[in-house]
């Protein structure tokens, strides 16, 4: 390359070596770590997920009832009480019982008052309203009459509000309880399942473990399958950082080629055309112009006369193309270029080179079958892992025992679910008839307020007003009428779930539970745990707990780490070693790859040659700026135009004024408007050739020096890579061998047999005990005890209110006889309805 500086070569291949990977380098950063197997679930598939209850608007209600709770058993955790209970039930005394439950008995007595008081007090009043005496109705208007009925009315509304919250949370906990009974019951089979298959399935697990050296040995012979394969790719991936990049501007010089050839032909046309076109119009523009001069400065011109012939003088060619320089030489030399087809020779070079891992793998087929017969085979103390593990004497008897609770459960499970549908039906009545007592008082209160605005028209009836007194009066009635089976619903389930929540869940929380059995003798032996695992050592339950919650296996938490020595049974080295015997230098042909052809070296240095940066851009930049005319022919025959409208007195001079200007629109629309649209075509041509015209000549140098430098060092940097790939690989396919013993050591001494899913599984009890069941439950009673403690007051404000609600009796001043039968009659008459 005669063109290239002599110093050029040299420096862009110092530049290209600096760029590509450093492939002799021990860098395996390419070929990547030994991707993570993922060993199939051998112990984790019994894992029991966490239960927890959702944080939700009622949490503040349960809240509420756990410290209402705490008042009613402020008693600590009965432990000597529990321990007689469980080991001599006979022994307990009913006195210690009944100090424990104190809170309870108190409340208790208050629920039996109110089970004789309120329906007692509703006999009374439904036969004093039998004698017409208790809600009755006022028998005189005093002035204080409106200010009682007012407050009357905003305590009963203000109770019926109260009473509305309630059982609307009522109606809401009943239903969360009876929501999580379902899930609650299912729940328990699922637990002794998995407690189950912690301790039956040791065996087939370990054997499971075993069997999972099939994973790395699988992967590895894939990837000794694709070892061929990978290397060649691992090649291609290095040196297309560099090839590809060069490639891509082989491609993008070959279009740059044709379109600077394509600009330079049409700039070639478009010049000759327009100095064709401005020879044709410069005499047509100069007889217009000398026409306009004669007309313009005839005396019976009228108008602006003078400032049209000033522009009518300016009537001439702007731009002059035969000024621009002519290109003639420069086409020459590029005649006949592009001789080669840049697509298609960089399509090629590319199929060329993306065919490297095809040639690698026909060249390693040989070495690879014996590598693959040296990996098939399996380590021999991989078959004594399950003879080898210390294994559990109880775990046959555990295992039948929850398999005949689990099946013993499920009746009882049936049953409580049938009861649990019993109590919510009831709940849903009981809390239908409160809601039914709110909807009496509001019906009541809205019928009597439209009564009393009524009364003021004489004409009004009173029918609403008592309709709203009756409405309050049937809440009343349902009140008592349903009082007792209300607190007798509240004191069941208050006394069932207070004693959860206080004996149970608090201590379940706090721990005491566990210290409980942990205590020597609390237990009766039948509960013993070690007992019923069979082991020789009392174990403690809490600790138990604890190193199950943190994921121990069984073999921890119950002392059996005895002597058992993997690494013996996972004894690979020899893999590495016959790996390293076999795998030798390898070697790919690079001398396919040609990067470019003679045909398009050719085009690039005629290219390079053709003088195309020299031709002088400026002179045709110039004349594009320029408008074809200098005068706007458009304006100026509307000017003409104006001018013919004002000579109206003269037709002869208004006919030639008008022919001018259809005449200079002619002009314009033949000759001027095709030059104009030949000079927009022009402009950009001239651009995209100074612009592209300098660059191209260095992009054209440089592509040159980078294809010839690469070409020549391409074979050696495919070997450094090569050897690079190899090691890399070698210390890769060990990993997956690494990750299995590791994986291994973790599962048999961290995972087998792990008891998480007993902590999950009191975890879980708790949850659904005393989050899903116990707090919805008390919320339950709460607020149904809520809402039938209030009704007492709903009952008295209702019977007061109603009084004004019906109509006055009113004595009036006047004694005449018919007055008072006025009077006399309507009072009878209401008293009957």
């Amino acid at each position: 390359m005669r063109h290239i500086p002599g110093l050029l070569v040299p420096l862009l291949g110092l530049g290209l070596a600096l760029t590509l990977p450093r492939a002799a380098a021990a860098d395996c950063g390419l070929v990547g770590q030994a991707k993570h197997l993922v060993f199939s679930n051998v112990a984790r598939a019994r894992w029991l997920a966490p239960r927890v209850r959702t944080p939700g608007p009622l949490d503040s209600l349960y809240g509420t009832v756990r410290s209402f709770l705490s008042v009613v058993q402020p008693n600590p955790f009965p432990s000597e009480l529990v321990k007689a209970l469980l080991n001599e039930p006979a022994s307990v005394k009913v006195d210690e019982v009944v100090r424990y439950e104190a809170g309870y008995v108190v409340c208790a007595v208050i629920a039996g008052f109110y089970l004789l008081a309120v329906p007692i007090a509703g006999l009374c009043f439904c036969c004093c309203r039998c004698h017409r005496r208790c809600g009755g109705r006022l028998k005189m208007e005093h002035k204080a009459m409106a200010c009682e009925r007012n407050t009357l009315m905003a305590f009963l509304l203000l109770i019926t509000l109260v009473l509305l919250i309630g059982v609307v949370c009522a109606f809401v906990t009943n239903q969360h309880v009876h929501k999580q009974i379902g899930p609650s019951v299912e729940a328990m089979p699922e637990t002794l399942l998995s407690l189950r298959g912690l301790v039956s399935d040791v065996p087939q697990e370990l054997q499971a473990v075993a069997q999972q050296f099939s994973l790395p040995q699988k992967q590895v012979l894939q990837d000794l399958d694709d070892f061929g394969m990978y290397t060649g790719s691992m090649i291609h991936t290095e040196l297309g950082s560099t090839v590809y990049p060069l490639l891509a501007s082989v491609h993008s010089l070959g279009q740059a080629l044709q379109a600077s050839v394509d600009n330079l032909q049409a700039l070639n046309s478009f010049t000759v055309e327009l100095r064709a076109a401005q020879q044709d119009l410069e005499p047509a523009v100069r007889e217009h112009r000398e026409r306009l001069r004669t007309l313009l400065q005839k005396p019976e011109c009228q108008g602006d006369c003078e400032g049209v012939l000033i522009r009518a003088q300016a009537l001439e060619l702007g731009a002059d193309f035969n000024q621009v320089p002519s290109v003639d030489s420069v086409l020459h030399r590029l005649k006949g270029v592009p001789e080669a087809n840049f697509s298609r020779m960089v399509e090629e070079e590319n199929s060329t080179f993306n065919a490297l891992p095809t040639l690698a793998t026909i060249e390693t087929a040989n070495m690879i079958t014996e590598l693959k017969k040296a990996v098939a085979q399996q380590p021999k103390g991989l078959r004594t892992l399950v003879e080898a593990f210390p294994g559990s004497e109880a775990t046959s008897r555990w295992s039948q025992t929850l398999e005949e609770l689990e099946q013993n459960s499920r009746p009882y499970l049936q049953e409580v679910q049938r009861y649990e549908t019993y109590r919510w039906i009831v709940g849903c009545v009981l809390c239908s008839i409160v809601l039914l007592v709110v909807v009496c008082n509001l019906l009541g209160l809205n019928l009597g307020i439209w009564g009393l605005s009524a009364r003021e028209d004489p004409s009004h009836s009173e029918a609403k007003g008592e309709a709203g007194a009756r409405f309050l009066m049937a809440g009343v009635g349902f009140s008592f009428l349903f009082a007792a089976p209300l607190i007798l619903l509240v004191f069941a389930t208050f006394l069932v779930g207070g004693n959860m929540q206080t004996l149970v869940c608090q201590s379940w929380e706090s721990g005491e539970l566990y210290e409980f059995a942990d205590a020597p003798g609390n237990l009766p032996p039948s509960m013993n745990l070690s007992y019923l695992l069979g082991l020789k050592k009392n174990i403690s339950i809490h600790l138990a707990y604890q190193q199950c919650k943190e994921g121990a296996a069984l073999w921890r938490v119950l002392q059996l780490n005895d002597s058992y020595d993997l690494e013996k049974h996972l004894d690979i080295s020899h893999y590495s070693q016959k790996l390293q015997q076999k795998m030798q230098n390898l070697k790919v042909d690079m001398d396919n790859l040609d990067l470019l052809s003679p045909a398009a070296h050719r085009d690039l240095e005629a290219l390079h040659n053709s003088g195309i940066e020299r031709i002088r851009y400026s002179d045709f930049l110039v004349q594009v700026q320029k408008p074809v005319v200098k005068t706007n022919m458009e304006e100026l025959a509307q000017d003409l135009e104006g001018l013919a409208q004002v000579s109206r007195d003269n037709p002869v001079l208004k006919q030639q004024l008008q022919e001018e200007a259809f005449k200079l629109r002619s002009l314009y629309q033949e000759k001027v408007a095709p030059q104009q649209s030949l000079v927009a075509k022009l402009k950009p041509r001239v651009l995209a050739l100074e612009s592209s015209a300098p660059t191209l000549q260095l992009e054209i140098v440089e592509v040159l020096g980078n294809i010839s430098y690469l070409k020549g060092e391409l074979p050696a940097w495919a070997t450094r890579i090569l050897r690079n790939v190899s090691e890399c690989f070698l210390t890769r396919e060990m990993g997956y061998f690494s990750q299995y013993v590791a994986w291994v050591r973790e599962e048999v001494t961290q995972h087998i047999a792990t008891c998480q899913p007993l902590s999950a599984a009191l975890n879980n009890g708790r949850v659904i005990l005393c989050d899903m069941l116990a707090d919805p439950w008390n919320a339950f009673w709460f607020c149904l005890a809520w809402c039938t403690f209030f009704l007492i007051p709903s009952i008295i404000f209702a019977v007061k209110t109603a009084k004004y609600f019906r109509p006055i009796r009113k004595r009036l001043s006047s004694t005449t006889s018919e007055e008072t039968q006025l009077f006399h009659i309507p009072r009878v008459t209401s008293l009957k309805l």
